[in-house]
């Protein structure tokens, strides 16, 4: 009796099975698809996970970040109506503490030295959460108590300072009585910037720094009752303090503030991450379509003997599924090692310390992510299976349709595309941002891809045929069945284009200072200098043998009201077309009768001198008035100390704020605030450090109260935290690069399979080793050219985007250091490509004829 056929039914242990028996003879091999995503996702893991212990951390430390409960803050002396509200807050207060802090010269008396630091006067036993780390540790509670310094540990360094030596601040030597090592809400980025020193606010009348019109920032600390709300206390007072342009901070909103930051790091590293894992993603969709291409004859087989085409399909998705799975736990677990030295990396830019603590939710979050990565990369090569028939195993030619008149292939393009703009945007939380990521990767990737698919036609059009064997032969290599051109041109490039970038970028922020100090531009700033002192200073500057290149009086105002509107009717109308943030805010403004080289009216008409009878023609800079709203012919008043002054705007200037000048954003016409309370900037240029310090040397002995900025020290600051800035780009960056090699190793492992047929082939034809080692050298010199140079292309055209529409600098790249990585990148793809290939010259002739090779 016949038994009739029946096909197996689609019952998902069937499926695992057959998916287990099938990947035994290919385990190793399918590893190396999913290998690319592991670095990838170990970049998302660790950032997801210093993110994680980053909250917990804030949440943990938030009251060590202001150092009180609530503190209150004013860039001015306080007048009556404020020293009522101070006092108010001080009434309902366990204790209180008062600091001013301001920019200053000190002056080391062992070495000379001097250097522009933040001086932070303290009155008070302040902190009350936390302390100030100091050694020793008692310094940070007794330097109060008597004429000592707390001096932060870069500048004793610097200086070559000790504790119990001197340092002078103003009219006064302190002894240093302490070594500071952290204050509350300080990092290691904002130490390099302006380095702190304290004193006790009982000696700050002493060193006559804080003279009238002196630049003062005032903090108002305050400890309340265990039962007393900050946050309620200060939202209480928020329209006072607003009206009297008085700040305020709390644990809470310190805390908000920290982790939006912190935020807004952890979202662009992850976009950087991310783009690791796009490229390892490319990865897998290339070596699984060269895994199906070898598998054809088995699923034809299957076939034959009844598996429907869902059935073949799923027994494959489930293998990816399954070294997805094992390639991102791997992945995880790399992760969370990395993130144990992240803490390090960022230590300079975040004011907690962070945690290394193990986060499960990252490790979740990230091998969920690779196995839905895995396989929605891999389904473009795996939709194919259902259109392979039985018949296959009748033809000598199998492959599978092409993706591009498949309508599913369609769908998971749009999958892929929705995912990337998902994630995006889950990142940026901004539509434009998002829709500029995913345009920025799509154009990136095509760009890639069109300059692959360009080298295949023109290897095919063109074909040197008169050129020797072996480069015939490497050439042939770039465009034969499982040749690897596009895939690996894609992800070395892109891998080249952001390292390139990094590289261009932190030139053009270096340049947009340094090409300030080119010429004869002056390199030397001397500020707070008081009327009185005005001749003085420019006669010492004199007597050192250098130039007074400009100096020039600057007005502190205040904007009070916009074509007749006040702060209080905007913001009881919120329909009123003008910039709430602009009214009540200060200016710093100067008044002069010409116009200097850095600046061009672009708008109505320069006024050097007010006319009589008529309201004065203040100039705006064109940036500043579009941010306020205002234009040629609107009327501005300003409260000059005191004085209400209505003007009219009378032209919008051009500034190029790239230039070491005094630049202004509002000038006023001479003879209209000419006689304000006032302090003057004086410019000049020194040729060398020696000078320089001399220089310095003879104003902090002279002229206690007047500040310098050197911009030799500030390049050489900016210089540092570019540089660890750029590590921590280039730390995050070289996951990508990394990627990027991972995908060329397992491309490289998985197209030897093809290889070695070749290699065969040409060896039983008479081909020696070196033949064939110089035949693939050839192959990846290309490759690796093509894609580095590639990849600096995209990284020059995007910097210098960067350099014409945002820093706005001249777009002058080394060519030399471009060159060199091109050089390099391409050695490195060479170098990976022979060790990988070395196996396949040591294959004897004999396997051309076994049916395993």
């Amino acid at each position: 009796m016949e038994v009739p056929y029946t096909r197996p039914k689609l019952a998902a242990g069937w499926i695992v099975r057959m998916a287990w028996r099938d990947s035994r003879r290919s385990r190793s091999r399918l590893f190396l698809f999913v290998s690319s995503i592991i670095i990838g996702i170990a970049a998302l893991v660790a950032i997801y996970a210093l993110g994680d212990n980053f909250e917990k951390d804030i949440d943990n430390q938030a009251a060590t970040l202001v150092g009180a409960d609530l503190v209150i803050s004013s860039n001015h002396s306080l007048e009556e109506g404020e020293q009522g509200i101070i006092d108010s807050v001080r009434g309902l207060s366990r204790a209180h503490a008062e600091e001013q802090s301001f920019a200053s010269m000190v002056l080391f008396p062992k070495s000379g030295g001097t250097r522009l630091v933040q001086i932070r006067a303290l009155g008070g036993d302040f902190p009350y959460y936390g302390k100030l780390e100091t050694v020793p540790e008692a310094a940070g509670r007794e330097f109060r108590n008597h004429r000592q310094a707390l001096v932060d540990k870069t500048l004793l360094l610097q200086f070559g300072a000790e504790v119990g030596d001197s340092i002078k601040v103003g009219e006064v030597l302190f002894e240093i009585a302490g070594r500071l090592n952290q204050a509350p809400g300080q990092s290691g980025i904002s130490t390099t910037i302006a380095p702190a020193v304290f004193i006790p606010m009982a000696y700050l009348d002493a060193t006559g720094l804080n003279q009238k019109g002196s630049r003062i920032n005032y903090s108002y600390y305050f400890h309340l009752p265990g039962g007393r709300d900050a946050d309620v206390l200060a939202k209480g007072l928020d329209s006072l303090l607003e009206v009297h342009r008085m700040g305020y901070d709390t644990i809470a909103s310190r805390k908000e503030e920290t982790g939006r930051s912190f935020s807004d790091l952890s979202k662009f590293l992850s976009l950087v991450g991310f783009v690791a894992l796009l490229l390892g993603c490319i990865g897998v969709s290339s070596a699984i379509h060269i895994y199906i291409k070898e598998k054809l004859n088995s699923i034809a087989i299957l076939r034959c003997l009844g598996a429907s085409s869902k059935q073949a399909f799923l027994i494959f998705l489930v293998q990816v599924m399954g070294v997805g799975f094992i390639g991102s736990l791997i992945g995880a677990i790399l992760g969370t090692g990395v993130q144990q030295l992240l803490p390090l990396v960022f230590k300079d830019f975040v004011p907690v310390a962070i945690s290394t603590d193990v986060s499960w939710s990252a490790i979740l979050q990230g091998i969920g992510l690779g196995v839905w990565i895995s396989v929605l990369f891999a389904l473009l090569p795996l939709i194919g299976i259902r259109n392979i028939a039985p018949l296959n195993t009748l033809r000598l030619s199998l492959d599978t349709p092409s993706p591009i008149r498949d309508r599913l292939s369609w769908l998971v393009y749009g999958l892929i595309a929705l995912f990337i703009f998902g994630y995006a945007y889950l990142q940026l939380s901004g539509f434009l941002q998002t829709l500029a990521f995913t345009a920025g990767v799509a154009v990136s990737f095509m760009v890639l891809f069109a300059t692959a698919s360009l080298l295949i036609w023109l290897v095919r059009r063109f074909f040197p045929a008169s050129w020797s064997y072996l480069w015939r032969q490497g050439l042939s290599n770039l465009f034969r069945p499982n040749n690897q051109t596009v895939i690996l041109v894609i992800s070395i490039g892109l891998g080249t284009a952001f390292i390139a970038t990094l590289l261009l970028v932190q030139e053009m922020l270096i340049s947009r200072v340094s090409l300030s100090s080119s010429g004869n531009q002056p390199n030397m700033v001397l500020f707070d200098i008081q009327t009185s002192q005005k001749q003085r200073v420019a006669e010492l500057v004199k007597e050192q043998g250098l130039p007074v290149i400009d100096q020039v009086p600057i007005v502190t105002v205040q904007l009070e009201a916009i074509n007749g509107i006040t702060a209080d009717q905007a913001r009881a109308d919120s329909t009123l077309q003008v910039s709430r943030r602009a009214l009540g805010g200060e200016l710093r403004a100067t008044y002069r009768d010409s116009l200097i080289d850095s600046e061009k009216i672009t708008a109505g008409t320069w006024m050097g001198e007010a006319a009589r009878g008529e309201m004065p023609r203040v100039s705006l800079e064109e940036g500043y008035a579009n941010r306020i709203h205002v234009s040629v012919g609107d009327t501005l008043l300003f409260n000059v100390q005191g004085v209400r002054i209505p003007t009219l705007v009378g032209s919008l200037r051009e500034v190029d704020w790239n230039r070491v000048q005094t630049n202004f954003r509002l000038i006023f016409p001479m003879g209209v605030i000419d006689n304000a309370p006032q302090f003057h900037v004086l410019m000049t240029r020194v040729p060398d450090e020696s000078v320089s310090a001399r220089m310095q040397q003879a104003v902090v002995t002279q002229f206690p109260n007047v500040s310098i900025i050197d911009l030799g020290l500030i390049l050489s600051v900016l210089d540092e935290i570019l540089d660890k800035i750029g590590f921590v780009v280039r730390f995050m960056g070289g996951f990508s690069m990394l990627t990027g090699f991972v995908v060329l190793v397992a491309s490289v492992m998985i197209s030897k399979y093809q290889r070695i047929k070749e290699s065969v082939l040409l060896r039983t034809m008479g081909a020696s080793r070196k033949q064939i080692l110089v035949i693939t050298a050839l192959e990846y010199l290309f490759l690796g050219l093509l894609a580095a140079f590639a990849g600096v292309v995209l990284a020059l055209a995007g910097s210098w985007a960067l350099a014409a529409f945002s820093f706005e600098v001249p777009f002058a790249p080394n060519l030399l250091a471009m060159g060199l990585l091109i050089i390099g990148v391409t050695a490195i793809t060479v170098l990976v490509g022979l060790f990988n290939s070395r196996g396949i010259t040591l294959r004897p002739p004999l396997e051309i004829l076994r049916k395993d090779i």
